[in-house]
């Protein structure tokens, strides 16, 4: 671990922000060199100031902060990234993973996870709240058990679990088409193999089993 570790803060709420700063000055061995309120200065700030580490809101104006993350992974920036949320969503956690945070910390917690993060972080570690991990294994059980009674859940492909879930939060095929960097025509492909796979047949059955079973998917 470095003598003293480089840190900037975003967060669109500056009492928020202030008390993250205040809490990691009471640390020697964290120097805040930077603050951004939202996600454009950011992830202009972290590229230019070079941090060791990015805390970063998951909620901001501009660009959130998995999109800063990606902004700055395509930049090459060699910042490691912390996030801070309001969700247990599992989609949130995964697409972060898949990114390359390092801390994945529920914000309500973040006064007695922060510090703890930062530290495992420098030391190569990774670190996800308590809280999140433990609400994350236990949807996981539901999950598994619910596959188990729709084996053609099993069968679906990566992509088509991803179009499966932008499905249960209601995006249409031209979003989701955007969303997944595919065309309309291969996203409406998409839903004719999951209906064939779970069996579903009729106009909208797949939209009322996505609605319906969205929390197990």
């Amino acid at each position: 671990m470095k003598d003293r570790l480089s840190i900037v803060i975003a967060d669109d709420h500056p009492i928020f922000r202030e008390g993250l700063r205040r809490l990691l000055e009471t640390e020697r061995c964290f120097r805040v060199v930077g603050e951004a309120g939202d996600g454009e200065r950011a992830a202009d700030m972290i590229l230019r100031l070079k941090p060791d580490v990015a805390v970063l809101d998951i909620s901001m104006p501009g660009k959130n902060g998995l999109e800063i993350v990606e902004a700055c992974k395509q930049a090459e920036s060699e910042a490691m990234f912390v996030v801070l949320t309001m969700y247990k969503d599992e989609e949130y956690f995964d697409r972060a993973m898949d990114l390359g945070v390092r801390g994945y910390i529920l914000k309500e917690n973040a006064s007695a996870d922060l510090l703890h993060c930062l530290k495992a972080v420098a030391e190569g570690r990774y670190y996800v709240s308590s809280i999140i991990s433990d609400y994350l294994l236990r949807r996981s059980e539901r999950k598994a058990a619910f596959r188990e009674s729709r084996p053609g859940l099993s069968a679906l492909t990566p992509m088509e679990r991803r179009v499966l879930k932008l499905i249960a939060i209601n995006k249409t095929s031209k979003e989701i088409a955007k969303d997944l960097f595919i065309s309309y025509r291969t996203v409406q492909n998409h839903r004719a193999n999951i209906c064939q796979k779970l069996g579903l047949k009729g106009h909208n059955k797949l939209l009322q089993f996505a609605l319906e079973n969205k929390a197990n998917l």
